[in-house]
């Protein structure tokens, strides 16, 4: 009887690694330890045995179908791993124990990093966030806000005209205008977007720039409040203490308007290509609401007053992460990007 269970197994174990399939496998489980199968029935004629015989082959029939057991198992685990390799078109020998190919970890601009910085803030002190389309019309663009028809503002702006009528948006501005008509006053918006001017690309310039435009209107707002915030802005982007200057500027839609330039973060100030050698670079024009603008979006001048802003994101991100060229910034260049990696 031992010799018949030593032999057995010897010739299970041969056929169960040879099987080439998991039905394969599962025919020759079942005639070796299903109800009817070999050892079973070795198992089922202990009874005919004397004491010591029986406990002997007892001990090597379960030590048998332990052994068989395992080996079942693992082999039916690596036929259903070369059945899934082939249903993925992978070579039937396919390790699925290997570890796995490790991809690059992507990262965002960092144009998209300083946005969401900012839009954190300013949500934080009760702004809300809007949006609106980049093809403009001349009404939302220009009209509503103070710059008519044959304006000379409108040369400063190098404008992208489509051949229907309609323009590439020069800022995003006229998603104030439309806040306005949409939700009228007390209003506090920030409006971040791409915008496109016919520029010559230089180190500081390019057609296709990002801007953040901001607006509050409510009561008795004054110059003291746009300062207020402007401070409290640049601080929290920068997290030190910058050198800016306010200078007079002129826009249609503020009066009074102003330039606020921030000390060049490149060169702190000596005079760079970037900066144009000046140790400053223009970041942030605004002022108070123009009354007409105000007339525009039915808003009545006499009772509400608001400041405006546009804030160059692309500007604020070549100074706070010290970035040379505005043209880094469009290059699609993965060697730039992966330095803004997070993980």
């Amino acid at each position: 009887m031992l010799d018949r269970i030593k032999a057995l197994g010897e010739g299970a174990i041969n056929e169960i690694r040879a099987s080439e399939s998991r039905q394969d496998l599962e025919k020759l489980r079942v005639g070796l330890l299903g109800k009817k199968g070999e050892l079973t029935e070795i198992l089922k004629g202990l009874k005919e045995l004397d004491g010591q015989m029986r406990k002997e082959v007892g001990r090597e029939a379960n030590l048998l179908k332990g052994k068989l057991t395992r080996i079942i198992s693992q082999k039916a685990e690596e036929l259903g791993q070369k059945e899934v390799g082939k249903s993925l078109g992978m070579d039937t020998g396919f390790d699925f124990s290997l570890p796995g190919t490790e991809l690059p970890v992507g990262a965002l601009s960092p144009i998209t990093i300083v946005q969401r910085e900012i839009e954190k803030i300013f949500t934080g002190m009760g702004f809300s966030i809007v949006d609106g389309p980049e093809v403009e019309d001349d009404f939302h663009n220009f009209e509503a806000l103070n710059i008519p028809e044959h304006h000379p503002a409108r040369d400063m702006q190098d404008t992208y005209w489509l051949e229907n009528g309609q323009l590439l948006r020069t800022h995003t501005s006229p998603c104030q205008v439309r806040a306005m008509f949409k939700y009228g006053a007390p209003l506090k918006i920030i409006a971040p977007g791409r915008c496109f001017r016919n520029e010559n690309v230089d180190a500081s310039h390019e057609n296709t720039f990002f801007q953040l435009e901001g607006m509050m209107i409510d009561k008795n707002i004054s110059i003291a409040n746009l300062i207020y915030v402007m401070k409290l802005l640049l601080s929290e982007v920068f997290k030190r203490a910058v050198k800016i200057r306010l200078r007079p500027g002129y826009f249609p839609f503020v009066e009074p308007g102003f330039e606020l330039d921030l000390n060049c973060l490149i060169c702190n100030g000596a005079g760079c290509s970037t900066c144009k050698r000046s140790g400053w670079i223009e970041l942030l024009p605004c002022g108070m609401v123009h009354p007409n603008v105000l007339e525009y979006a039915n808003i009545d001048p006499e009772v509400y007053t608001g400041f405006a802003f546009g804030l160059g994101l692309t500007r604020l991100a070549m100074m706070k992460y010290g970035i040379r060229d505005i043209r880094v910034l469009n290059s699609g260049d993965l060697r730039s990007l992966k330095q803004f990696a997070t993980v």
